[in-house]
């Protein structure tokens, strides 16, 4: 085995770059420009630094759909820190997301999309549209037949089965809306409805997998071409997060996930928690080719504060990080230290997509992780807790720039 490569080594083979004001949907961008003038932008977005709130999601992806110039400021959730004082002196109650257009401050993200189509347009067809306004009923009730399914905890094998078949029965509803259009999007092409539909079809996906041992965009084949055709679009690639983010963001933000103890859904978890993590149906394009640099540029521009916040000690976690990623930029196998099992685990369990990096370089950085752990023995990492997640506070990498 060889020996892991120095920090100047690993920095001299990070070559990654994309325009964060110009370029393809990024999470790290605090400035979306599209090519204009930055005088040009009227809009501001609050939304969570973290990219887990389903509704930020939304406005952001119509956003970048329509190329409308914004300024983004990220926002701390309560379920894994302290929401800031400077935003509640904007928004007294704290909900995100918030969005400024020119000087009114709106909240709720239908009356944000309502204000942004006013101001600039719909996109396909607006919000009140009684077209869009059916199959907005209809991603409420899927989204209720979700909740009562993952999120009541069952008292007898009959209750989660009911659960299971009131869910499926929206489903089958959701199948017949994608049947009534020539292509795969919910109307005659991609619209606000898709942008509606997404963060949860996204969370259902990723939550049922892993706590019922469903797979949705599998099981049905309209959703799962829905997928597919999302997925070729950049805004949405550049939003989109994966199964281990979303199995372990949920249940703090939903008031609990409860598994059912099926042998499928225990294949699931394992799968997820352990992987391996390619061929997960939380996507389903080719793998892009710089995926091992993004995942490296990433860590090397936050390794001071990811080896603070992790519990092996620095010295140790250093070292063991270094094997991980030239095992990550190499293919090598690399020597490990003894020890190393804990830290390297814990920072495999919270790679965050795509508040980190996209999805492909998440699964790439993961299996390097676990590669080098896997050397040292078995003995897992510091658990993560369903109640919060204090572990991912974002005060232990506080920048504006991401």
């Amino acid at each position: 085995m060889r020996s892991p490569l120095s920090w100047n080594e690993l920095e001299s083979l990070a070559d990654f770059y994309i325009d964060p004001q110009n370029g393809p949907t990024n999470s790290q961008s605090r400035l979306r420009l599209f090519g204009q003038a930055e005088e040009q932008v009227r809009v501001t977005l609050y939304r969570d630094h973290h990219a887990w709130c389903p509704y930020c999601q939304k406005v952001w992806l119509w956003l970048e759909e329509k190329q409308i110039p914004y300024r983004i400021e990220k926002v701390t959730m309560f379920c894994y820190g302290q929401k800031e004082d400077w935003y509640k002196e904007i928004v007294p109650w704290g909900t995100l997301p918030a969005l400024k257009l020119d000087d009114r401050i709106i909240t709720e993200s239908d009356d944000i999309l309502l204000a942004l189509e006013q101001a600039f347009g719909s996109l396909y067809k607006n919000i009140m549209d009684p077209d869009v306004l059916s199959l907005r009923k209809l991603e409420r009730q899927l989204f209720g037949a979700w909740c009562r399914w993952l999120c009541s905890r069952s008292l007898f094998p009959q209750q989660e089965q009911q659960n299971r078949q009131k869910f499926l029965e929206v489903v089958d509803m959701v199948e017949n809306a994608l049947s009534r259009t020539f292509g795969p999007y919910f109307l005659e092409q991609f619209s606000t409805v898709d942008v509606i539909f997404i963060p949860y079809l996204e969370r259902m996906n990723a939550s049922l997998y892993y706590y019922k041992g469903y797979s949705l965009r599998e099981a049905n084949p309209l959703l799962g071409q829905w997928f597919d055709a999302i997925e070729t679009k950049a805004t949405y690639r550049g939003t989109q997060s994966d199964f281990s983010t979303h199995a372990h963001d949920l249940p703090p933000q939903m008031g609990g996930c409860w598994s059912n103890t099926e042998s499928q859904t225990l294949l699931n978890q394992a799968r997820v928690d352990e992987g391996p993590w390619f061929g997960l149906p939380d996507v389903g394009y080719s793998e892009p080719k710089n995926s091992k640099v993004e995942a490296l540029y990433r860590v090397i521009r936050h390794r001071t504060n990811i080896i603070k916040v992790n519990p092996a000690p620095d010295i140790l976690f250093e070292e063991s990080l270094r094997c991980a990623l030239t095992h990550l930029i190499t293919g090598e196998s690399v020597r490990s230290l003894e020890g190393s099992v804990m830290g390297l685990r814990y920072l495999r369990d919270r790679i965050s997509v795509p508040r980190d990096m996209s999805i492909y370089a998440a699964k790439r950085l993961r299996d390097s992780l676990e590669a080098i752990a896997s050397i040292d023995g078995t003995r897992c990492g510091t658990s993560i807790l369903a109640k919060h997640r204090m572990d991912q506070n974002p005060a232990n990498f506080a920048s504006k720039s991401s």
